[in-house]
């Protein structure tokens, strides 16, 4: 089994440990930009648009982050956008679910500490030309158009 199985396997079973839980945000960036979505900022703006954006909000802001349930994204993401996810995954669709509706608050919550989303140090390392902002140190969320969500004014 491989690194990326054990974590994704650990996840559904709700047993990761503080070292995994930050691999969990590195290879889900890797394998949003194997999508369409391009990345965890892509995803963030996908389910603001799917209707989810105050539960994106209070992951990257400060404060409790609010619950999403496998149905509310499923909806927001499409079942086209899922079977992509699914099958770049290795895993079926309703463990995607169950695993991103269980981790993804947390995980985005881990990855911006002060309300701006920050890329996982392995996909700066593997950015390309396109993406120089992001290997700068600029966030995903800024690239996404999400940097002043969940900020107080």
């Amino acid at each position: 089994m491989g690194l990326f199985d054990q974590i994704i396997s650990g996840a559904l079973r709700g047993t990761l440990g503080e070292g995994e839980q930050s691999a969990l945000g590195g290879l889900l960036g890797q394998l949003l930009g194997q999508s369409n979505l391009g990345s965890l900022g892509g995803l963030l703006q996908q389910l603001q648009q799917g209707g989810l954006g105050a539960q994106v909000s209070s992951w990257l802001g400060n404060g409790q982050n609010l619950p999403v349930s496998a149905d509310q994204l499923r909806s927001a993401l499409g079942n086209e956008q899922l079977q992509q996810l699914a099958r770049q995954a290795g895993l079926p669709v309703d463990q995607l679910l169950a695993m991103l509706s269980q981790h993804l608050p947390q995980t985005v919550d881990r990855l911006s500490p002060n309300g701006t989303l920050q890329e996982p140090a392995a996909q700066a390392a593997e950015a390309d030309d396109d993406d120089a902002p992001a290997a700068a140190g600029g966030s995903l969320a800024a690239q996404a158009g999400l940097e002043d969500v969940g900020r107080r004014r």
